[in-house]
């Protein structure tokens, strides 16, 4: 079974406006079966043979009806140059799609960026409206349109029970299209053979150690979701597993980390305030799917339903990851802010014609829920009076569970499972 993904729209016009198209992701998240839509003639380098008939005659993977799509590219990383000098020669728009890849290209074997003849496209797991278990009847670009189809919606029969299972579960597609009761185990398996590189083509992954990869991650999500300083995640590192760690080691497994698409920290929004307010530029830590922060702690639906402020944390990260899914669709991205005052917004999603809309998010119930109202409309008064940015286009509660509703402040609340593009 194939759930339409929202990056469809996104290639598909990359490749009527660019002469490649390079689909790039964490391992399993959907794009070769994506990718599949759009060719007239594929090859995958999937076994030792084509791998080494690709390495042998690059030029040669090209040949065939186009667009053309070259799957795990990386494997012969000198078929990026010979596309690049193929499309220099004779440029045709959407004659190549390159998909990858699981272990990244060993970039000493790239000579040429692609810019301007290869389109990147970031494909991210599944978010809930993809993955059939979002209602959709909250829209993000109707919110930005002034919300007047915002519904009233109980939200009846789902509960904390289902957030904990879809945040340990995730959103690969092995793990949706399996039966409820071993998602999670599927998952597990996964997050196991992400760390095997002995036959790694990149050198650079070959040596790295898989113990030291996982246990950076598990002090990374021990801090998700917070502006967590690198000093502080190696401090944690130390202690939690009583051994060194120098700052440039800690530096290159994260970049290993960062070319696996395993983490995804969110940027910090800086609209020019005029006043004294020194806006933060620390990220916040995030990861591509929490998932993978689970499996990093081991931690179950049960143990996140035990300890509610981990799980408001882990919450977060998993509505960032839908939101950024959405908000990419949209052809707009997704920060936090945070200032010296104390002012901060989970996230901030901001379109291309300067419109942006507040996200504050929270487990659920009516404390957190005013606690994020009032946060919201001091961040807005501030925009408004020190800054020369718009207004915003709404302000939101994003909750874990609960109904959806306007406040009659103006503020929306709405659960993640009624969320869509």
């Amino acid at each position: 079974m194939y759930y339409q993904r929202l990056i469809e729209e996104e290639i598909g016009l990359k490749l009527k406006s660019s002469g490649a198209v390079v689909v790039a992701g964490p391992k399993f998240c959907g794009k070769t079966t994506t990718c599949m839509l759009y060719q007239k003639s594929f090859v995958k380098l999937n076994t030792k043979q084509t791998i080494t008939m690709a390495r042998m005659n690059p030029k040669a993977v090209l040949n065939g009806e186009k667009p053309r799509l070259i799957d795990e590219w990386q494997k012969a990383p000198d078929i990026w140059n010979q596309v690049k000098d193929d499309l220099d020669f004779d440029y045709q728009f959407g004659k190549y799609l390159l998909a990858g890849s699981s272990t990244p290209v060993d970039k000493t074997e790239v000579y040429h960026s692609g810019a301007g003849r290869i389109a990147p496209v970031k494909m991210r797991p599944m978010s809930l409206w993809e993955s059939k278990e979002s209602k959709g009847t909250v829209s993000l670009a109707d919110l930005f349109d002034g919300g007047a189809d915002f519904p009233w919606d109980l939200n009846a029969g789902f509960s904390l029970d289902d957030v904990a299972f879809l945040i340990c579960r995730g959103g690969w597609p092995i793990s949706v299209l399996a039966p409820r009761e071993i998602a999670v185990e599927v998952t597990k398996n996964y997050y196991s053979g992400l760390f095997v590189f002995e036959d790694s083509e990149n050198e650079r992954f070959r040596n790295k150690k898989p113990e030291v990869l996982r246990m950076i991650l598990r002090s990374y999500a021990r801090n998700i979701s917070t502006e967590a300083a690198a000093s502080t995640i190696i401090s944690d590192i130390r202690q939690s597993n009583e051994r060194t760690m120098d700052s440039k080691t800690y530096d290159d497994y994260m970049d290993a980390l960062k070319d696996l698409y395993i983490i995804e920290d969110l940027e910090a929004w800086n609209p020019n305030i005029r006043s004294k307010t020194s806006i933060r530029s620390t990220p916040t830590r995030h990861f591509v799917d929490t998932s993978m922060a689970c499996c990093s702690l081991g931690v179950s639906p049960d143990d996140l339903k035990h300890d509610l402020e981990s799980f408001g944390l882990f919450f977060e990260d998993f509505a960032v990851r839908d939101l950024t899914v959405y908000a990419n669709s949209l052809g707009g991205t997704v920060k936090h802010y945070r200032d010296n005052a104390g002012l901060e917004c989970d996230a901030v999603v901001h379109l291309e014609d300067g419109r942006w809309g507040g996200i504050e998010i929270k487990l659920g119930g009516d404390e957190l829920v005013e606690d994020g109202a009032i946060s919201l409309k001091r961040l807005r008064d501030k925009i408004m009076e020190k800054s020369d940015e718009k207004a915003p286009s709404f302000l939101l509660v994003l909750t874990a569970v609960g109904g959806a509703y306007q406040r009659a402040d103006g503020v929306y609340v709405a659960p993640i499972n009624l969320l869509k593009p």
